[in-house]
């Protein structure tokens, strides 16, 4: 089982970008698809992104299309999210997680056992 550490939040403006990062451990990580989610201030956590174990297939909440986008780099055990033209309903703590059933469609809809810590992402207006 992998454990996850995430990193790149912070305070950041209207507009502007982050990019946040999930580092692995484990050899199994490839193994894994990967998701972020997300949970703002008196809200529930909600599904951001996902790839898939090969990087070839990603997925992504209307909220996000278009202004996100999820990598990842297996010889790093590393997962990515790229924001940009981030807004102040962006803010939340970010969260990755590990998958190994692998479906990215309905990641946000099962049970995952591994999370992260998460790391707070704060949007300015």
């Amino acid at each position: 089982q992998v454990q996850l550490v995430e990193s790149g939040g912070g305070l950041v403006q209207a507009g502007g970008s982050l990019r946040l990062s999930c580092a692995a451990s484990g050899r199994t990580f490839r193994s894994y698809a990967m998701g972020w989610f997300r949970q703002a201030p008196g809200k529930e956590r909600e599904f951001v992104a996902a790839i898939s174990w090969s990087g070839g297939g990603t997925y992504y909440a209307d909220s996000v299309k278009g202004r996100f986008t999820i990598s990842r780099d297996n010889a790093k055990n590393t997962v990515y999210l790229r924001m940009n033209s981030l807004k102040p309903e962006d803010t939340a703590v970010y969260y990755c997680a590990a998958d190994p059933i692998g479906d990215i469609a309905t990641m946000g809809r099962r049970y995952l056992e591994v999370w992260g810590q998460g790391t707070l992402v704060t949007v300015s207006s």
